[in-house]
């Protein structure tokens, strides 16, 4: 694993003359390529090398010989004939257009005045006199947004005491018929009690009493009940009353509404029917426009017609000359497009370019291979080394350096990479094995303790004495 050396770059000059030779070459190959010769039946077209011109490069001053093309085109001798008979035709037709020329003359002097005979052109009058059309119509009335008042909605019914009155009358006139009859009953009860020896105040006579009172009360509660059951018979008559008048204010409010909904309705039926006839007497207008426009545009295309007429008569003469003074002309031969055929041409200085950058790209990858085995040589320190291959495990070659011995002999020293046996966390390194520089240079080795160490400067010496 000798240090790599830098390559040659490629030299500019050369490069571009090799470049521009190779450019020169494909460009003269594809003048031959398509250059094609041609046969037809109307002639033939051919292409011959008739002369070279020199050119020098400006930049390398290289001169090169470049061929000169001529093509040429030959007629069969058919067309040939035929372009011969064509200009004789051409011949007579001018002797002829030369006589007819004075002809023309006359016609020419003759000033053309479009006026005479021509029918009248379109009148705009007619079209001018339409009537406008209609922009507005009648609405047919206002639309009604309100209508007459349907009465106030009842929100409350019977007098303000809620008939709380007549509940205490009815409940007093009940009262006034029961309470004598319920003192007779109560003066009755005592007297068979005082007619039974039960005394006032014992518990007989209360228990007597109170049966007594309960049915009183009973009968007192009745009357207030049935007092209320009145007031609320008055109450719902009320409320029925209130209801139906309710029920009237709604029907009269629906009433009002659907007559204004009527009117409404009438007005918008009368509205469209307003307007379905404004639009028919705008369609009638519009047609009676398109009819007088029609006449417009036809009076105006029979002048137009009558004038093309005068001017085709004034100038057929003029074209018939023409066409005896120019004749017809023979048509070349028709030649076919050849294909086009390149050559690409060779890109001499980008296969160069690309050729010294991947050198570069080796010597680069060579060049960072020999740092890191140099690095692990020169990180072994400025003392001996212990680098005896039997305190070492886990061997694995990296390659080789070359070193001189003492007597300048260049030989190959293995580089290897390993960890040492006694270490527990197998730090890895690199560098060579004692035996194998022993070999070299046994100076360069010393036993400390019976294991083999390696003086890195003298070794470093010696691989850089190599190098």
């Amino acid at each position: 694993m000798s240090k790599p050396d830098a390559p040659t770059p490629p030299n500019p000059y050369a490069t571009a003359a090799a470049q521009t030779g190779t450019n020169v070459g494909t460009g003269v190959a594809n003048a031959f390529l398509n250059n094609v010769n041609q046969v037809t039946p109307q002639g033939n077209l051919t292409y011959d090398v008739t002369s070279n011109y020199s050119w020098t490069d400006p930049a390398t001053n290289q001169t090169y010989s470049i061929p000169r093309f001529t093509a040429t085109q030959t007629q069969t001798p058919q067309a040939a004939a035929i372009e011969a008979q064509n200009n004789a035709a051409k011949e007579t037709l001018a002797r002829t257009g030369a006589t007819q020329a004075g002809k023309v003359e006359s016609i020419l002097n003759t000033p053309f005045n479009p006026g005479t005979g021509a029918p009248a052109a379109g009148s705009a009058s007619g079209i001018m006199g339409v009537p406008q059309a209609a922009t507005s119509y009648d609405t047919g009335g206002q639309i009604q947004n309100t209508f007459g008042d349907a009465g106030d909605v009842t929100r409350s019914y019977g007098p303000a005491d809620n008939f709380s009155a007549d509940r205490q009358r009815v409940e007093d006139s009940l009262m006034a018929r029961m309470n004598p009859q319920l003192q007779k009953e109560r003066a009755n009860i005592e007297q068979r009690l005082a007619d039974q020896g039960i005394r006032y105040g014992s518990q007989a006579y209360t228990s007597a009493m109170d049966d007594y009172n309960r049915q009183a009360t009973d009968t007192r509660f009745g009357a207030i009940s049935q007092a209320g059951g009145e007031q609320q018979r008055m109450m719902d008559m009320a409320a029925k009353e209130a209801g139906f008048q309710n029920a009237a204010q709604q029907q009269a409010y629906d009433q009002a509404m659907g007559r204004g909904s009527f009117a409404n309705s009438a007005q918008a039926q009368q509205n469209a029917q307003n307007a379905a006839l404004a639009g028919f007497g705008n369609a009638g207008l519009a047609q009676q426009l398109a009819q007088q426009q029609s006449g417009f545009n036809a009076q105006n295309a029979s002048r137009n017609q009558y004038m093309q007429e005068q001017y085709q008569q004034r100038q057929q003469p003029l074209n018939e000359i023409t066409a005896m003074m120019t004749g017809s002309q023979v048509a070349n031969p028709n030649w076919l497009n050849t294909p086009s055929s390149q050559i690409a041409t060779t890109d001499f200085a980008g296969i160069m370019n690309q050729n010294f950058a991947q050198q570069s790209q080796n010597y680069q990858t060579a060049q960072s291979g020999w740092n890191a085995a140099m690095g692990g040589l020169l990180g072994l320190g400025a003392g001996a080394i212990r680098s005896d291959e039997r305190v070492k495990k886990d061997i694995v070659p990296m390659g080789t350096v070359f070193a001189a011995t003492p007597e300048g002999e260049r030989k190959e020293l293995p580089i290897s990479e390993w960890s040492y046996k006694d270490d527990p966390s197998s730090t890895r390194h690199v560098g060579p094995m004692a035996q194998d520089v022993e070999r070299i240079d046994p100076k360069a080795v010393k036993k400390i303790g019976g294991v083999r160490h390696i003086d890195p400067r003298r070794v470093m010496g010696g691989i850089m004495r190599a190098a």
